[in-house]
C-alpha cells in the first residue's frame, strides 16, 4: 500500500520544445556526515468506527464522501502536529478493510458483509503516509456486536461458532477461553500485518467485558472443558491466562510477518489492586482479567498506552500519580504513552485546555507521548484545542520513538544529489523507510526543521546549511548528510 512517487510521462501527441541545458547536478559526498537527533514522542489520536463515533459519520455514505471525511480528519491531525492515527478496523469481529477473514463492517454501509466499494484501510494508509502520519490498526479483541439487535453474517464467529458468542448486558461477546476465538484473533492480526503497510497493531481495553453486578460472564462451558483436560488454575487466573496467551501469540505473529510493526495495547488506567499507592477504584487485573505488567515484562508488547481518563486534581485517580507509576514500570526499552480523554474537554469548568497542558507536561516528565481519545474535538477545534496542539504542544515536528527491537540497527545515510537549490534523495540501503528528516544548522548544532515522507524523492531548500537523514520504519535515524545551499 505504499505510495510510489512517479514522474508524469510527456503526452505522446506533443513534442517538447527545444530544451535548455539541464543545470549541473552535484552528488553530495557522504564524507561530510554529522550526528543528528531530536526529541521523539508519540502524538496519536483515535479514530473510532464503532457506533459511527468518528468515521464514517453515518453508515451508507457514498464512497467519495467517506473519503472526504477521512481526508478532513487526516488534514486536521497533520495541521495540529500529530504523527499517528489509530484507526478502528475491527470494532466487533468485522472489518473496515477488504479481503480479510471477517465480514465487512455494517458501520460502513449499514449492511453487514456488504462491500463498501473501496478499501478504507488501504485508503487511510495511502493518505496518512502522505501526511507523515503513522497508521495503527486498532482492533477490539473480543467484542462480537455492540448491540444485541445487530445481525452478523458469515464468516463472523457469531454465525460460524455461535456457541462461543454470548449476550452480556447490551452487547455480544466472544469467549476469550475458546480456542477458535483465540486463533481468529491471531489470524486476523497476522493477515492485517502481512497485507497492509500498517505501522502498528493495537488493542484497546476490552478483554473480558466490564463486569455487570450480579451477572457472571457465561464462560462456564470453556472453563469446564479446561478442567476436564487437567487444568488446575482457578477461574480468575484461567481467564487471565487466556488473555495472556492471546497477547503473546499475537505479538509473535505480528513480529513474524514484519518486525517493524509495533504491537501495543491501551489498558484501563488503574493497573491492579493498591497500585499505585493512594489510587483506588476499579482495576483491570481483577475486573477485566488483564495483566499489562506481565505483557510488558515478557516483551510481548512494544508499548502500553494506559487510559488515564482522569484529571490531575482527582486525588483517588490522579493523572500525575498514575502516569508516573506506569512510566516507572516500563521495561526492556519499551514505552509508556499516556492516554488522555479529549472528549471531556468543556464538559465542566475543570475540563479545560489548561488541564490538558498539565497532562502533557506530566507525560513528558514520565513517559514518551500521548494517545488522545478521540479525534472529534480536534475536528471541532473545541476551545481552540487544535490550535493549541499546533502552536504549543506539537509546534515542533517529531518522529515516534524507535522500536525497542531496533537494538543496534543502523540505517545508511541517504544518497543526495543537489542542483540549484533542489535536492534529490535516494535510500542508501535496503532499510524500509518511513521518512526523511531535514535539519537546519542552529549555532553549533542541528535543529529538526521538517519531516517528509520516505516516498518523496525531491525537495527545495532555502539558503543555508542543512543535514538530511533517513528514518527507517523501526524508527532508527541515520547520520545526516550536510548540504550547503548558496
Amino acid at each position: 500500500m505504499k505510495v510510489q512517487a512517479r514522474l508524469a510521462p510527456m503526452p505522446a501527441t506533443r513534442r517538447p520544445a527545444a530544451a535548455r541545458p539541464e543545470a549541473p547536478t552535484d552528488k553530495v559526498e557522504l564524507s561530510n556526515l554529522v550526528d543528528v537527533k531530536h526529541t521523539r514522542e508519540l502524538r496519536g489520536a483515535w479514530v473510532a468506527s464503532v457506533w459511527n463515533i468518528n468515521f464514517p459519520s453515518k453508515p451508507g455514505l457514498p464512497v467519495d464522501q467517506q473519503k472526504k471525511e477521512m481526508r478532513t480528519m487526516l488534514d486536521r491531525l497533520q495541521q495540529s502536529g500529530f504523527n499517528s492515527v489509530f484507526f478502528h478496523v475491527r470494532p466487533e469481529g468485522d472489518a473496515l478493510y477488504k479481503g480479510g477473514l471477517e465480514p465487512a463492517s455494517h458501520y460502513l454501509t449499514g449492511t453487514p458483509g456488504k462491500d463498501p466499494g473501496y478499501d478504507p484501510l488501504a485508503f487511510m494508509i495511502e493518505e496518512a503516509h502522505q501526511r507523515n502520519l503513522e497508521v495503527h490498526a486498532w482492533l477490539n479483541p473480543y467484542r462480537a456486536a455492540s448491540s444485541l439487535s445487530t445481525q452478523q453474517v458469515a464468516p463472523h464467529l457469531a454465525v460460524t461458532n455461535p456457541e462461543h458468542v454470548h449476550p452480556y448486558g447490551s452487547v455480544k461477546w466472544m469467549d476469550p477461553g475458546a480456542k477458535v476465538v483465540q486463533q481468529r484473533l491471531v489470524d486476523v492480526c497476522a493477515d492485517l500485518t502481512k497485507r497492509y503497510d500498517v505501522d502498528g497493531i493495537h488493542f484497546d481495553d476490552y478483554f473480558y467485558p466490564y463486569p455487570i453486578d450480579g451477572k457472571e460472564f457465561p464462560d462456564q462451558r470453556t472453563f469446564q472443558a479446561y478442567q476436564a483436560e487437567g487444568g488446575k488454575l482457578n477461574k480468575a487466573d484461567w481467564r487471565r491466562d487466556n488473555v495472556n496467551r492471546a497477547v503473546r501469540d499475537v505479538s509473535q505473529a505480528v513480529a513474524a510477518e514484519k518486525d517493524h510493526v509495533r504491537f501495543g495495547i491501551s489498558p484501563f488506567g488503574i493497573p491492579a489492586p493498591d497500585k499505585p499507592e493512594g489510587i483506588s477504584g476499579f482495576n483491570q487485573y481483577e475486573g477485566l482479567y488483564a495483566d499489562p505488567q506481565k505483557w510488558m515484562d515478557e516483551g510481548w508488547v512494544d508499548y502500553l498506552a494506559p487510559q488515564l481518563y482522569w484529571r490531575t486534581d482527582q486525588p483517588k485517580q490522579a493523572y500525575g500519580t498514575l502516569i508516573q507509576w506506569w512510566g516507572e514500570h516500563a521495561s526492556g526499552g519499551r514505552y509508556i504513552f499516556g492516554g488522555n480523554d479529549l472528549t471531556s474537554l468543556g464538559k465542566n469548568a475543570q475540563w479545560n485546555v489548561n488541564e490538558y497542558r498539565k497532562e502533557v507536561a506530566l507525560t513528558r516528565q514520565h513517559a514518551d507521548g500521548n494517545l488522545w481519545w478521540n479525534v472529534g474535538p480536534l475536528l471541532e477545534n473545541r476551545q481552540n484545542i487544535a490550535d493549541v496542539c499546533a502552536q504549543e504542544f506539537y509546534a515542533k515536528p517529531a518522529l515516534t520513538p524507535p522500536l525497542a527491537n531496533a537494538g543496534e540497527r543502523k540505517v545508511a545515510p541517504p544518497q543526495v544529489e543537489q542542483s540549484e537549490g533542489k535536492v534529490r534523495l535516494q535510500a542508501g540501503d535496503q532499510s524500509p523507510l518511513r521518512a526523511w528528516t531535514v535539519y537546519r544548522q542552529d549555532g553549533e548544532g542541528w535543529a529538526l526543521d521538517r519531516i517528509i515522507p520516505g516516498t518523496q524523492s525531491e525537495l527545495t531548500l532555502p539558503r543555508g546549511q542543512w543535514a538530511l537523514a533517513a528514518a527507517s520504519k523501526h524508527g532508527v535515524e541515520s547520520q545526516g548528510v550536510v548540504v550547503t545551499v548558496s
